[in-house]
């Protein structure tokens, strides 16, 4: 085991004179990825290294390799010990690089300045296949979203195919899925102590491919999948496997998952259950150094930092179920929270911060309002099946009581140096705008008078039900009702602070009709919406699987859905009907499309090295 870590103090090395200085002739790991290195622990990359090296690994990171040149950024620092660890970032690179309509985008807010062109396609791929190459005999990690997103056979959009596991086409030896802290810390444990990659085969939480999988085929706690060859050719097939995949992914103790490929299968071992609050704490309180590696100093701000670096994200997890998202399958549905302790800790490091200025931009999580929520009774949680705990109806056995959330914003407002704190994450208002519970009641006007920064984002998503009962989304008569809510608060209050509904077009089961209803309805209310996007399918969510196999693999109704370009603009259009001339369509028909992305290539831009 590694004797000599970075330390307090330090930024994890990221070239070979940083090694030097620390006196590391090799790293145990050598951690790729896809974003550039800040050392924080809202960034994937910066969490896995400081708790590999906190359990006493020398861990180095290479951030954003060059892939197009003779690939010195993949030799400069050798092999490591142990083995390479890729993420492609925090982002799935697809979606980073394209908007719904597959247009290149221009920007990248992991990069220095918002330059694009720093990550290929298929980031995770990529590298993997590159490290492959030049050391085949050294093991390679996956992990971070992408690669959990894509650890079964999945719908690729850029592409329009099916494709297998991405452990198929990478080459990797071994995927690590959701939150990966865990699993992790234990590959290198038995790594270290001599366990060859091929050998880990029972560690929760990871993936891999074998030829000898009979031993868990008709198993009780095993389910097979449809394989990659009938998904291939069986959209009901795919569609089979999306409904077994989504129901062990929101299950507390899920079952084991084998999926056949070629002459083999993947295998995905269950998950750990949800990390407790002394983890979760444990892996906040690792000695980042809550910055950019200075490697960036005079390379123009990094977005994703700045949007970021004054807030406070209280806890993991989501059980809203929302049909197109996919932090469920990536996080979970069980609410992992910190403790206040924690928070209040991090409030100060934060505070302390020399260009701080008295305002936290966000106290949240993937939604705003779930901390410490969870079941009344465990072993009514540890048997359920449910994709939401709040969809259709909320669950009798949910404790969605809002009181230590309040004490928590009282208590961080009430620090001397905080002027405001803001909630900029996503609330879910259904959870509290019809509710009798007493703090439920009284949470819309506390986050009105103390933490809205004059506009309060909401996210409705649609106003169609047809199209909302796909989303998994309620009705929007409850949003009518925080509006009237809202603008009583505004009234008390004499204040004039907007209410920011978002809004998703060309989501499945949504038509021009639909949009025509939505626009009508936005415009009776006197919105003039903003905050819109078009539906863009990611994989291993049921939004996407309609998508592709134009059903619902729940029910096998067939479901509308837009997919050419022009459909999707139409639709998108009805957002603007308050614009007086048709700028906004002749805008976006006149721009041609992208050529669609060749897997496992770049963009043709040049990087700026």
């Amino acid at each position: 085991m590694s004797i000599k870590s970075s330390g307090t103090g330090l930024f994890l090395p990221t070239s070979k004179k940083e090694m030097e200085k620390l006196e590391w002739d090799q790293a145990d790991i050598i951690l790729f990825t896809g974003d550039a290195y800040i050392d924080h622990p809202s960034f994937g990359a910066a969490v896995i290294g400081r708790v590999l090296e906190r359990a006493g690994y020398r861990v180095a990171v290479i951030p954003q390799p060059n892939w197009r040149d003779d690939l010195r950024d993949f030799k400069k620092l050798g092999e490591p010990r142990l083995f390479f660890a890729i993420t492609s970032g925090s982002m799935d690179s697809m979606v980073n690089h394209y908007t719904a309509n597959k247009r290149l985008r221009s920007d990248d807010a992991y990069t220095p300045d918002g330059k694009a062109g720093y990550r290929p396609d298929y980031a995770t791929m990529v590298y993997s296949n590159i490290l492959k190459k030049l050391y085949p005999d050294t093991p390679v990690v996956l992990g971070g979203i992408e690669a959990s997103l894509r650890r079964l056979t999945h719908y690729d959009y850029w592409s329009d195919k099916i494709f297998p596991s991405i452990l198929a086409d990478s080459k990797a030896d071994i995927l690590v899925y959701g939150m990966g802290e865990k699993a992790i810390v234990e590959i290198a444990a038995l790594m270290d102590k001599g366990a060859s990659i091929k050998s880990l085969t029972n560690i929760p939480q990871t993936a891999f491919i074998t030829n000898d999988y009979s031993r868990y085929v008709n198993s009780d706690d095993t389910i097979t999948l449809n394989s990659y060859e009938e998904c291939k050719k069986s959209k009901k097939a795919f569609g089979d496997n999306f409904v077994k995949i989504e129901i062990e992914s929101n299950s507390m103790i899920p079952k084991r998952m084998i999926e056949p490929i070629e002459s083999g299968a993947v295998v995905v071992n269950t998950a750990y259950l949800p990390p407790t609050v002394d983890e979760m704490d444990s892996w906040w309180d690792l000695p980042y150094m809550r910055a950019p590696h200075p490697r960036y100093n005079g390379k123009g701000a990094i977005p994703a930092w700045e949007m970021i670096k004054h807030s406070i994200n209280i806890h993991r997890g989501c059980f809203g179920g929302c049909s197109f998202c996919t932090i469920s399958a990536h996080q979970g549905k069980f609410i992992s929270s910190r403790s206040e302790k924690s928070i209040l800790k991090e409030a100060e490091q934060i505070g302390s911060m020399p260009d701080f200025k008295g305002y936290l931009s966000d106290i949240g999580g993937p939604s705003a309002n779930m901390y410490r929520m969870q079941g009344k009774d465990l072993s009514i949680c540890k048997k359920c099946k449910r994709y939401s705990c709040i969809h259709p109806a909320i669950c009798k056995n949910l404790d969605n009581d809002h009181g230590h959330l309040l004490d928590l914003y009282q208590k961080v407002r009430s620090l001397k140096f905080i002027k405001k704190a803001f909630i900029g994450s996503g609330i879910r208002y259904d959870m509290f705008i019809d509710s009798d519970l007493p703090a439920n009641r009284k949470y819309l006007d506390e986050v009105f008078k103390n933490h809205v920064s004059g506009r309060l984002k909401v996210a409705p998503e649609h106003t169609e039900d047809e199209v909302l009962r796909l989303m998994r989304k309620p009705s929007f008569s409850l949003f009518a009702k925080l509006k009237v809510a809202f603008d009583d608060l505004n009234h008390k209050y004499s204040l004039n602070q907007q209410l920011i509904p978002y809004f998703i077009s060309s989501h499945p089961g949504s038509t021009e009709k639909s949009m025509k209803g939505l626009a009508e309805r936005t415009k009776a209310l006197n919105f003039k919406l903003e905050q819109v996007q078009d539906f863009t399918p990611t994989p291993m969510t049921l939004a996407s699987t309609i998508f592709y196999t134009g059903t619902d693999p729940y029910t096998g109704e067939p479901v509308f859905v837009a997919k050419s370009k022009d459909d999707k603009l139409k639709q998108r259009s009805h957002f603007f009907w308050y614009k007086k001339d048709d700028s906004f369509r002749k805008e976006n028909a006149s721009k041609h499309s992208a050529k669609k992305p060749v897997r496992g290539k770049g963009d043709n831009k040049n990087r700026g090295k």
